[in-house]
């Protein structure tokens, strides 16, 4: 084994094209075409951040200037200002002039130097109100006609329960593409575990086929806690000099896994 497949830092670009992979593909393909806003939600772990950094590592630097915004629990002031900066300028004191040159950046990237803005923001469940409130107007170009960026908001599901409200439902409407990440299916675990060997030179199988059911029940559809098992099983089966990973092993992980 070259390295360990099921290392965050390791996996580089050789995502999973699973099922949520493919469809989310697709689904930002289609806002790339037509901008807006676009609403990627599904529980920790499942792979919304791959999934959409896939997509965005893949946009021409010359068409698509892409910025991220992580920091959501902060207030409207200090997300203005986070977004100016971001956008390569001098934020203003009040929030109406950083409003203001925000869109005209935004506007002169597209218009003139046909550039578009790509704005991605994560975390998005722990937005402000007033945030979310302001960000149907921030998007809003030449009287609601015309779509100028394109912004990603992703996070847990709670924030479809947010944006369901009645004061947001303007922004809600505007929303053009909605996905629910369905997390990896039991049908899959066996593909993905072999597909993650295969990246660091393992040709063979070297687990028990009794225990992928195991660790599907285990993950429940997380990637994040099936890469900790596995990373969890590979430094037992090692102790151990084991060339097999057996129900034992994988036992004897989910209970390490559990005590964290």
């Amino acid at each position: 084994m070259e390295f360990n497949p099921f290392d965050k830092e390791q996996k580089g670009v050789d995502y999973y094209h699973g099922n949520d992979f493919e469809e989310v593909s697709k689904r930002l393909e289609h806002l790339k075409n037509v901008k807006g806003i676009g609403l990627f939600m599904g529980g920790s772990g499942v792979g919304k951040t791959c999934a959409i950094r896939s997509f965005v590592e893949c946009l021409n630097k010359n068409l698509y200037q892409v910025i991220y915004i992580q920091l959501t629990t902060v207030g409207v002031n200090d997300f203005y200002r986070d977004l100016s900066i971001s956008l390569g300028l001098e934020p203003c004191y009040r929030k109406i002039d950083n409003f203001k040159q925000i869109q005209n950046r935004i506007s002169t990237l597209y218009r003139e130097q046909r550039v578009t803005p790509v704005l991605w923001i994560d975390e998005a469940q722990y937005l402000h109100h007033s945030i979310l409130t302001d960000l149907k107007m921030l998007m809003n170009f030449e009287m609601d006609s015309r779509n100028y960026a394109i912004m990603i908001l992703s996070g847990l599901p709670s924030i479809s329960s947010t944006l369901s409200m009645r004061i947001h439902e303007a922004l809600y409407q505007r929303i053009v593409i909605h996905y629910s990440f369905q997390g990896i299916m039991q049908s899959q675990i066996k593909e993905y575990i072999n597909s993650r060997f295969e990246l660091c030179g393992v040709n063979r199988n070297i687990l028990e086929e009794a225990v992928y059911e195991v660790i599907g029940s285990y993950s429940n559809g997380s990637i994040r806690k099936l890469d900790n098992l596995m990373h969890k099983a590979l430094m037992i089966g090692c102790s151990k000099k084991a060339n097999l990973l057996d129900r034992e092993t994988i036992m004897e992980a989910i209970s390490e896994a559990d005590l964290i």
